[in-house]
């Protein structure tokens, strides 16, 4: 029978004091600097708190809570004069979790909530002022993903693109679209410099317009010609490399096992102690690798 997984709070959202709550950790004023702050503070006054609080109650007072996940939240609401609100009860004491182990929202995410709250009857200068950023920019999000091949968009869909990367993509045809969210996948890497460099690397004739040079700052024609060589080929050994990878980790899985049986029989331990003590230290390295 397959494991049950245990829900990790209450069922229920509960109403409870703001007097009530107990933050484990001071807030930060640096939290205002990177605007974090700014903008939940102008979400919760245009529209509510949208994600409840998590709290676990205290055992060293009564009617008293400890929150483990939503401390800027909560400074927003004491700031709005706020004197209760909407919390989950967790049934473990694990901050942990919630502060750490969270997918933080993408950009295309971002993007298809937008179009939603769009399509729904909001309008972008009310949209600008829950999230606090110009209207501009809810305007010109509108057009974020036009000319993007949905199969990349899909492979992006939850990744930390970044609107400067998505302007690159566009300059390429569909089919290179998808091989560059696949190499970027691969890489872990979304970053506009990433994108330039598989641009380079791209062939006039998979470019939305082959007639436009790809120029670099400080760069000669034939300097790019050779780095579009150049990254062909990174890409290829890439691609190579990638398609042996789980044969790899299979293989070399299958010698950890191998290694941890004779580790276990008391007379080969010895016997490599004693004849090869720098092999025995390598093996015992590699048995004791928990992930491969």
């Amino acid at each position: 029978m397959a494991k049950q997984v245990r829900i990790g709070f209450e069922r229920k959202a509960v109403m409870l004091p703001l007097k009530q709550i107990l933050p484990i950790r001071q807030f930060q004023p640096n939290d205002k600097w990177f605007g974090k702050y700014d903008s939940v503070l102008a979400s919760v006054r245009e529209i509510g708190l949208v994600e409840p609080l998590v709290v676990y109650p205290n055992r060293e007072g009564r009617n008293s809570y400890l929150l483990l996940d939503g401390h800027i939240r909560l400074k927003a609401l004491q700031e709005l004069g706020k004197t209760e609100t909407l919390c989950l009860i967790a049934t473990e004491d694990d901050a942990f979790t919630y502060n750490a182990r969270v997918n933080r929202i993408g950009l295309i995410q971002e993007h298809r909530m937008i179009m939603k709250a769009l399509a729904g009857g909001a309008s972008e200068a009310a949209i600008a002022k829950a999230l606090d950023v110009d209207v501009a920019k809810i305007i010109r999000g509108k057009y974020l993903l036009d000319g993007i091949h949905a199969e990349a968009v899909q492979i992006l869909k939850d990744k930390p693109v970044t609107e400067s990367t998505l302007r690159v993509m566009k300059q390429m045809k569909p089919l290179r679209q998808i091989e560059m969210a696949q190499l970027m996948v691969s890489g872990n890497n979304y970053t506009h410099a990433y994108a330039r460099a598989l641009l380079l690397g791209t062939p006039a004739e998979q470019l939305v317009n082959p007639a436009q040079k790809k120029k670099v700052p400080g760069q000669t024609e034939e300097d790019v010609v050779r780095m579009e060589k150049e990254m062909e080929t990174l890409e290829r050994e890439f691609r190579g490399v990638q398609d042996d990878y789980g044969a790899n980790t299979l293989h070399l899985g299958a010698v950890q096992r191998y290694i941890r049986r004779l580790l276990e029989n008391p007379k080969v331990k010895r016997f490599l102690q004693q004849r090869y003590a720098e092999l025995l230290e390598e093996f015992q390295e590699l048995a004791a690798l928990e992930t491969l």
